[in-house]
């Protein structure tokens, strides 16, 4: 009987590791191809995922040694796994209502709806607002985003007049920055010529009168009577859906809003619980923006960030400033001999940030730990921004400071941002878009927009973001445009600034996972980092730089979860 009773707990045993290596829930999967942006194993043939995580990178032999009661997943045979595309900087709730309007794009944009045709010229772009105000109730204020003035030509109050005296008029140009206005938007929201000696942004002509254009500064006493329209639900349902469909499209898997706060946290936080879930298919991050946290907290806002990116892990433990304004709308700030054309023309551009109080400023959010992200465009910008930056202590291990957009910056600023260790996470699309028109606005300084070959020769992190709405979400497109500094009437600017498709590659992988302190978690394939892949049906290094942003994209796997393209 003892003997008996040996033999049937030995087949017990027996049973339950049978019953344990059927019931394995690794998953392996098998690939034509994996990048894995691991420099200590660059390719593989497969990967194995268990409980979201990655717990194995290599050939179809070594991961069936190590996992051989694992399932084995085919359905990516034919495909190509890269690190999940990571788009660092976007805008989820100016994405929302820019993607839920009409568009008038000077170049051909990616919309929701499908390409929107770009509009080249004044009088063709007259045209179109007529055609669109001619559509509309002239109770109900007309609202298109897209215009831009260095491609399609000044207007004025005048100009919006003569299309509709009755019917409010509001045209957002392209950098999100400006608003033009015909008289009767202009009195419907209230602004008048004495708003000019409080606001810098209310431009008045010779004679004193309002030309229409409203920008920075002046912008955000407009929010408020703007909010009726652009915030509405169904309006902000449009764009937020729209918004997804494009980074579905792009094969992103992670995002990071670059200005939580901006239009409220009230509200932002009420379109997120609405619009996301955690069962979307990319992952969302929240970067604080100081202004608006300053004015809700005051002394207390860099305290409050902390405690919530302690309490939340969507929070970052990080902060957005400002040193300057836009690129688009030439405003960033420039050093001598400033604009020589375009609506800035004579000037040197606005300071956000004035030099003085940035030292200070950044000192608020760098000695309580925070990472610190600062949009500094021009190469005045970004002589404030390092010198306020060379004036800090030194920081906790692994804390950083990341220059945003990086519109302008020479090669002395290279190095200095080099010796300090800051990161640059530069505008995708500067160059393609606006390489061309800002020659005669800048000269030389053309030769300096977002220098990333001679950013990465110098040892810094470099990633490339799409500030979407303002670029389209779309990682692989954007880094391609690096790959070729194509613009797009087809020249080239600054050939030797491009990018090898390994750099490329790594700026909307791991180097963004860097400028969002999360390179241990995703950004490469590799054993301990989540299952963040994106699949694709071309490997991209056999592809020229051009062709990166038509590359099929299959799907993408979100922490082990599988979200197809829809076809």
């Amino acid at each position: 009987m003892k003997h008996l009773a040996l033999l049937s707990a030995s087949l017990f045993l027996t049973a339950c590791s049978l019953f344990e290596s059927k019931t394995d829930d690794t998953r392996i999967y098998l690939t034509q191809g994996i990048i894995t942006v691991d420099p200590a194993n660059p390719t593989a043939e497969a990967v194995a995922v268990l409980d979201g995580k990655i717990v194995g990178v290599g050939s179809e032999a070594e991961l069936y040694e190590q996992f051989p009661h694992a399932l084995w997943d085919g359905q990516y045979t034919k495909s190509i796994l890269i690190p999940g595309l990571i788009d660092p900087h976007v805008h989820m709730t100016l994405g929302s209502m820019m993607y839920g309007l009409d568009w008038i794009p000077p170049w051909d944009m990616p919309h929701p709806d499908g390409l929107v045709e770009g509009i080249a010229t004044k009088n063709e772009l007259l045209q179109r607002i007529a055609d669109f105000a001619s559509q509309g109730a002239d109770d109900s204020p007309l609202i298109l985003y897209g215009y831009h003035n260095l491609v399609q030509g000044d207007i004025d109050r005048s100009d919006l007049d003569n299309i509709s005296q009755t019917r409010p008029i509001i045209i957002w140009h392209y950098s999100g920055h400006d608003f033009y206005m015909n008289s009767s938007a202009l009195e419907l929201f209230g602004i008048t010529p004495k708003m000019h000696e409080r606001y810098e942004g209310v431009a008045l002509d010779e004679n004193g009168d309002l030309t229409g254009r409203i920008y920075e500064d002046a912008v955000a006493p407009l929010l408020p009577k703007l909010g009726p329209y652009l915030l509405n639900p169904a309006h902000i349902e449009k764009g937020f859906n729209g918004f997804e469909k494009l980074l579905t499209e792009g094969g992103v898997t992670t995002v990071a809003e670059m200005g939580y706060g901006i239009f409220g946290r009230a509200l932002e936080n009420q379109i997120l619980e609405t619009h996301y879930s955690a069962e979307d298919s990319y992952n969302l991050y929240l970067v604080p923006e100081h202004r608006a946290f300053n004015q809700e907290f005051g002394k207390e806002s860099a305290d409050k960030i902390v405690e919530m990116a302690a309490s939340d892990p969507r929070i970052l433990p990080q902060v957005k400033l400002f040193t300057d304004a836009a690129f688009y709308s030439q405003t960033m700030k420039l050093a001598a001999p400033g604009y020589l054309s375009g609506q800035s023309k004579g000037t040197d551009g606005l300071w956000v940030t004035e030099p003085d109080d940035l030292p200070n400023l950044i000192s608020k959010y760098w000695d309580k730990g925070l990472d610190i992200h600062i949009h500094s465009n021009g190469d005045a910008a970004q002589n404030s921004t390092l010198s306020a930056f060379s004036q800090q202590k030194s920081g906790q291990d692994g804390q950083r400071l990341i220059i945003e957009h990086a519109g302008l910056i020479t090669p002395t600023q290279m190095e200095k941002a080099a010796s300090l260790d800051i990161g640059i996470s530069a505008a995708s699309h500067y160059v393609n878009f606006m390489g061309e028109d800002y020659k005669p606005v800048i000269a030389e300084k053309a030769e300096f927009i977002t220098p990333l070959a001679s950013a990465f020769d110098a040892g810094l992190h470099v990633t490339v973001h799409s500030d979407a709405p303002l670029a389209p979400p779309m990682p692989l497109l954007a880094a391609g445009r690096h790959m070729t500094r194509a613009t797009r009437e087809g020249g080239v600017s600054a050939p030797s600034e491009r990018l090898t498709a390994e750099q490329a590659l790594r700026s909307v992988t791991i180097e963004a996972a860097w400028s969002l302190g999360l390179e241990d978690e995703i950004g490469s394939i590799e054993i301990g980092k989540r299952a963040n892949f994106t699949v694709l049906a071309a490997n991209p290094m056999d592809l020229p730089g051009e062709s990166w942003g038509a590359i099929p994209i299959e799907g993408v796997i979100v922490d082990g979860v599988m979200h197809r393209s829809p076809k």
